[in-house]
């Protein structure tokens, strides 16, 4: 079956442009200081399916994106460097500090029960080899050298399923786009559509930070 032009765009690793649709509430409504996450959660949730066994990979503590795919997939998984993850009364305490104390109250019971959470290296995740239809990987791969995130490519090769995708958004310049395809050829991975690394006029930025970042995404497959 043909991509429809809707699914080609999606799988379209680019620049995150300022016409892209975006989503200020994710479970609860989304930090002010989160510049692209309004877009990279929109974009990335496209990929969720209900029959999925996914992984959200360095996942966060407050971050909603892993409490939005346990009521969306059949099995999910999140794993951070963080020992918190593994705590339910950390997880809440967090949500209250980053989004209010009713957040924290108002989150449901089951995006708690129906998360497997553990704390876990990228480089060295504790998952079976063959286990996820999808991994996602949401503004992360920049904060990583590149001996780790070599070794976080490796793992996420070893630990998806043959057909599987990795959805991943990173910062630029910390991480390269134009360095992708040269990662993927010593990684086990490649990636899965068109790869337009030219920024447009468009692009999502931010210079909160310092110096102005730019939101990039992939869609990568095993292969």
């Amino acid at each position: 079956m043909m991509d429809t032009p809707d699914q080609t765009e999606q799988l379209e690793s680019r620049f995150v442009r300022q016409s892209d649709p975006k989503t200020d509430t994710l479970i609860f409504p989304l930090h002010p200081a989160w510049w692209s996450r309004p877009y990279e959660y929109e974009w990335a949730r496209q990929f969720a399916r209900s029959d999925d066994v996914v992984l959200d990979a360095a996942c966060g503590i407050s971050h909603p994106f892993k409490f939005w795919l346990a009521e969306h997939c059949r099995e999910v998984h999140a794993c951070d460097w963080d020992e918190r993850i593994l705590s339910e009364e950390a997880i809440r305490l967090n949500i209250a500090s980053d989004f209010g104390e009713e957040a924290a109250r108002d989150l449901p019971e089951s995006c708690l029960t129906r998360l497997h959470r553990a704390r876990a290296n990228l480089a060295q995740l504790p998952y079976a080899s063959g286990m996820f239809d999808r991994i996602f990987c949401i503004s992360v791969l920049e904060h990583l050298d590149t001996g780790t995130m070599l070794r976080a490519f490796r793992e996420f090769a070893r630990v998806m399923k043959p057909d599987g995708q990795l959805i991943a958004t990173f910062d630029v310049p910390e991480m390269r786009p134009d360095l992708l395809e040269t990662i993927m050829a010593v990684t086990g991975l490649t990636i899965d559509g068109k790869l337009v690394v030219d920024e447009p006029d468009d692009a999502i930025w931010s210079d909160m930070y310092g110096a102005p970042i730019r939101c990039f995404r992939a869609v990568i497959r095993k292969g």
